[in-house]
């Protein structure tokens, strides 16, 4: 956004329209994003916008962007480790259900044969 920011102030200066610090700043900072309300606004109140470089805002904003980045990927990492979690949670109870269904498999076929040998020895 910066690099964005300075091409088109250089060329405004190229058509000899300048801008103070005070006001690119005050530009910078309405331009930036509504989640970063909180930090703007503690920039406002705490530094004075007249005699604050350019390069420093830069330096705070870039510096807020990473923190905001850090926590998005920290975020990211816990919901993979609980999907993880709940993933293996499901492939044990599957596997003990198929257990459950060989079980119940091997019963029924013994069942038949037994039922099946009655016939025969019934019938003769």
């Amino acid at each position: 956004m910066f690099s964005r920011f300075t091409n088109i102030i250089n060329a405004l200066q190229a058509l000899e329209l300048t801008y103070s610090n005070s006001e690119m700043m005050r530009k910078i900072l309405r331009c930036s994003p509504k989640s970063w309300m909180p930090k703007v606004t503690t920039i406002e109140e705490a530094k004075n916008l007249n005699i604050l470089p350019l390069e420093d805002l830069l330096g705070s904003l870039m510096t807020h962007e990473l923190s905001l980045q850090k926590k998005d990927d920290d975020e990211e990492k816990e919901k993979k480790k609980k999907n993880i979690v709940a993933l293996k949670s499901s492939l044990i109870e599957n596997s003990e259900d198929d257990d459950d269904n060989e079980e119940l498999a091997l019963i029924t076929r013994k069942f038949k044969k037994f039922v099946a040998s009655k016939k025969k020895f019934g019938g003769k």
